[in-house]
């Protein structure tokens, strides 16, 4: 790729991810309430998005040689350290940090 191909296709990804940044502002205005089904989305999707991230976390995981078990161990410890200290970051963390131990030292 020459210099301007590189900085041409840099801007077009700049001006693409500042469009999709700033376009809902114009389009629902401080004052302006959205329509429903603008809100129904706001309320849904965020619990669509993590159940689709989890289905593809999995999706190759039961056909493995250990059968999903550090997936399941990993998922069992961040339901349970998320209940107990209600910390959304510690419990990714945490679980992030326990599944690749797990996958670095025991299901290798």
């Amino acid at each position: 790729m020459t210099t301007a191909q590189s900085v041409l296709t840099v801007l077009v990804v700049v001006l693409g991810t500042m469009a999709t940044r700033f376009l809902p502002f114009f389009i629902f205005p401080e004052g302006k309430t959205p329509p429903p089904y603008i809100t129904y989305l706001g309320t849904v999707l965020p619990y669509a998005v993590i159940g689709l991230l989890v289905v593809y976390c999995l999706k190759d995981a039961f056909t493995s040689g250990y059968f999903a078990i550090p997936e399941m161990i990993a998922i069992l410890f961040i339901v349970v350290l998320h209940k107990w200290k209600k910390n959304t970051l510690l419990s990714i963390g945490a679980g992030t940090v326990l599944y690749m131990f797990l996958v670095q030292t025991y299901f290798n």
